[in-house]
Formats: structure tokens, sequence, C-alpha cells
């Protein structure tokens, strides 16, 4: 919004707003819509953006609604795709990590189930697995996938490795989270089993799931894919508020 010449309103926590005392999320998006052109939104619950389309005055933008999906960083993670690997066709996918609780990977999955001979491979331990309601999805979809426990088994037939960290909010049990933490770490013996012409993405923040040595690789698109990210936020609020 900023980049676009426009200001910014709003709060990043809902404990600092009337939230906090009791206020309702419909009353809350009542509000705050009769002061801005546009609201970007992420909540901790599923449904939560939804929601909020129901009661706003302006439009709501999904920016994460709790484990659910992603949608702008869909938009973001497709721009690169698009940019660094040709289209949205023909490509075999890894999804590594956390891909119970990971929205970004339940989002791209679905979004590149949309194109021809995409083929996904999900690679996590069974704890993290992806939900059903995604394989469920693909299975009616017609769309071809995998699994694998051990990334090094199928790094070798990816055109497209989406790395996502173990994310420990997400767990009630913080021992859950220690032994689950670094189950997958991306480092250079792994990217030497890879194709030369293989992109790793991911949303971002890492904490230790790619190792520094990987960020010097030409195959590394992950900081890329933040400058890419900028451009449709951009484009999204610009569409949004009718400046385009």
């Amino acid at each position: 919004m900023l980049h676009l010449g426009g200001s910014v309103e709003g709060f990043s926590d809902a404990a600092n707003s009337s939230t906090a005392k009791g206020e309702s999320l419909a009353d809350t998006i009542r509000t705050v819509s009769s002061y801005v052109d546009v609201i970007a939104m992420r909540n901790p619950k599923e449904g939560a953006a939804l929601l909020a389309s129901r009661y706003s005055s302006c439009p709501i933008i999904n920016a994460g609604d709790g484990g659910h999906f992603h949608p702008t960083q869909t938009l973001t993670d497709m721009l690169t795709i698009r940019a660094l690997q040709g289209g949205f066709e023909g490509h075999t996918i890894g999804f590594c990590g956390d891909l119970k609780f990971g929205r970004t990977v339940h989002s791209l999955a679905e979004a590149m189930s949309r194109y021809k001979n995409n083929k996904f491979v999900f690679i996590s331990p069974n704890e993290l697995a992806v939900p059903e309601y995604i394989t469920q999805y693909l299975d009616e979809s017609g769309i071809e996938y995998t699994t694998a426990e051990r990334l090094e088994s199928v790094i070798g037939d990816l055109d497209i490795l989406y790395m996502t960290r173990v994310q420990k909010e997400r767990f009630f049990n913080e021992q859950d989270y220690i032994r689950l933490k670094d189950s997958y770490i991306l480092d250079k013996a792994k990217m030497s089993l890879a194709r030369q012409n293989m992109i790793v993405l991911h949303p971002l923040p890492r904490v230790n799931e790619i190792a520094p040595e990987v960020d010097d690789d030409p195959r590394a698109a992950y900081f890329k894919q933040v400058k890419y990210g900028m451009y449709v936020r951009m484009a999204l609020i610009a569409k949004l508020t009718g400046v385009l």
C-alpha cells in the first residue's frame, strides 16, 4: 500500500483492538471497513476472512486464515513459478516439511491442480502429513500425487521444491515440536541430487529447514519470491481499489 502512495491503518494483533473487550469479528469488520478502502486480514481461525467478507463494506484480502489457506502467498508462488519455470503446466512439485498446518501448501496445491499435467510429491513425517481434505480434493480432481518420508529419495524427480518450516505456534505439545522440527533440512548434499533446473521456494520465514549454504545456489529462489510477492500484493490492492 505504501508503494502505491497509500497509507495504512489497523493493528497487527487482535489483542490491541476492541476484540480484547469482547467485540465480535462482525462488529470489528463493520467498524474498520468504514474507515478504509481495503482490508488485508490475517486471523488464526479457519474461515475468518470469508466470514469477514459478509460484513465488510470494502474488499477483504485473505492474508491467511489459520491452517486453512493463504491466497496471497499462492499468487506470489505462482508468479515466481511462471517467471522462473515458464508456466503453470507440466511440473512435478515437491512439498516438504509441515504439510498438516502449512496453509501455503494447501493453497498452492489446490491452485496448481487446476493446470494440466502437474504432479505432486508430499514429503513429511506421518504426524505432519497433508490433510485429508486436500488429498480428497486431488483424488476427486484426478490429480496424480505420491507421498514420501525421505527428501533424498525424491528430490531428483522435482521441478519445484517447496520447503516449509515446522510451525511451533501450531503445536499444543512442545515435545512434539522439538521432536519434529528438524525432520527435514535442505543442504548442499541434498541439492547435489536435484536437477539443475529445479527451483527451491519457501514462503518464509525459515528457521533451519534450509541451510544458509544453499542461499548462493542459483536454484534458490526464495528471496526472488519475496520481490514477486511485493508486486503481486501491489497489483491486488490496485485492482481492488480501482486503480487498475
